[in-house]
């Protein structure tokens, strides 16, 4: 005679929980068993793990540079730590000091590479007639899908398929992890609405631009948004804007030359709070999603540029340790619902670039 699903359920709890538990592959938070908890770290070459993908050296774009792998990917997750059931995908290049806190957190991440090679070529400069001009090819970058003529990044080179096949291959490599969380029911792709996209600089960019077309958990944008001469930050997001939060040093020259608070302006950021100094301000930093620092950077702008990411640039007080670990923590981890009050937009930001670069 079979058991009832209940006296079963009652034996697993009573004698069974750690074998059921290691057949089903899950507890709290969608996380795997894992007999031997640890940091797990891993790099895969995107062209190794989807045949489908390809190079285009016509935007650089490419597999190999300098006869050394350029497509190589990064991930890492820490099973000792009580998983938040979100993971991260990193636009940028691979941040050692970065991952090893975001898995501190108890989120998973990954670092994929995709289509960014082409700014050097099309970024310099605004095109006359299309205020969406680097929009559209950052969208169709991340998306894999027709955005902009100048470009032609089909969907297994776009950054939306290059992180679907990464988490499928650690699924498969790393079932400890609990990676198939992140994996949608139909097989077809990411569940989005776990994940946070961000990234620095150019990457946080293109983070801004696909969370306002795809909606994701939160967009996490490290010196960034640029694409001063564009509108496209303006645009009804898909993803709530309570849901964006952005750092950035005040002489990076993005924020002296107004690109990073044009943009936070754009983006309605202000309806979330004033500008923080986190300097200055204790966290949760009035839960606002605009924050910025002046800590000493010996007056370089590029340091101050990278610095707002952990790493070697990343200020450090007297006693060597980062100054911002705080920051970071909030950035990801704060409550998406906790929001500072509204404030009017700041008057004095230049928020027509275009007519400005026309006039000098």
């Amino acid at each position: 005679m079979f058991s009832s699903p209940l006296s079963l359920t009652a034996r697993c709890v009573i004698r069974f929980i750690p074998v059921l538990c290691a057949v089903v592959g899950f507890v709290s938070g969608a996380q795997a068993v894992d007999p031997s908890p640890q940091r797990y770290e891993f790099t895969a070459r995107a062209s190794e793990i989807d045949p489908l993908a390809k190079a285009h050296p016509e935007i650089e774009f490419v597999f190999e540079k300098g006869g050394k792998p350029a497509d190589v990917e990064h991930a890492s997750v820490d099973t000792r730590v009580a998983p938040q059931g979100r993971l991260v995908v990193w636009l940028m290049g691979h941040s050692p000091a970065l991952f090893e806190r975001l898995n501190g957190y108890g989120l998973h991440a990954i670092q994929v590479h995709y289509a960014n090679g082409w700014f050097g070529q099309f970024g310099k400069e605004p095109a006359p007639a299309d205020s969406q001009h680097l929009g559209r090819i950052r969208l169709e970058a991340a998306m894999g899908e027709d955005f902009s003529p100048l470009v032609s990044i089909p969907k297994p080179d776009g950054m939306m398929e290059r992180a679907h096949q990464f988490v499928r291959w650690l699924a498969q490599k790393n079932p400890q992890g609990g990676w198939d969380q992140f994996l949608s029911a139909d097989g077809k792709g990411l569940r989005w609405e776990k994940v946070a996209v961000s990234g620095s600089s150019h990457g946080a960019t293109t983070a801004a631009r696909f969370g306002i077309h795809q909606k994701v958990d939160r967009v996490v944008m490290f010196c960034g948004p640029r694409d001063q001469y564009e509108d496209w930050q303006g645009l009804e997001p898909a993803t709530p804007r309570n849901r964006f939060f952005g750092f950035s040093h005040v002489l990076d020259s993005g924020w002296s030359g107004d690109h990073y608070p044009r943009s936070w302006q754009l983006l309605g950021l202000q309806q979330f709070g004033p500008l923080v100094k986190v300097d200055a301000v204790a966290p949760p930093f009035g839960f606002s999603r605009r924050l910025i620092t002046d800590a000493d950077v010996k007056g370089d702008a590029k340091k101050a540029h990278s610095g707002v990411v952990p790493g070697g640039s990343a200020a450090k007080g007297s006693d060597g340790k980062f100054l911002h670990e705080e920051v970071w923590r909030y950035l990801f981890m704060s409550p998406v619902e906790k929001v500072g009050a509204a404030v009017p937009a700041e008057s004095g930001v230049r928020m027509d670039q275009r007519a400005a670069k026309a006039s000098k």
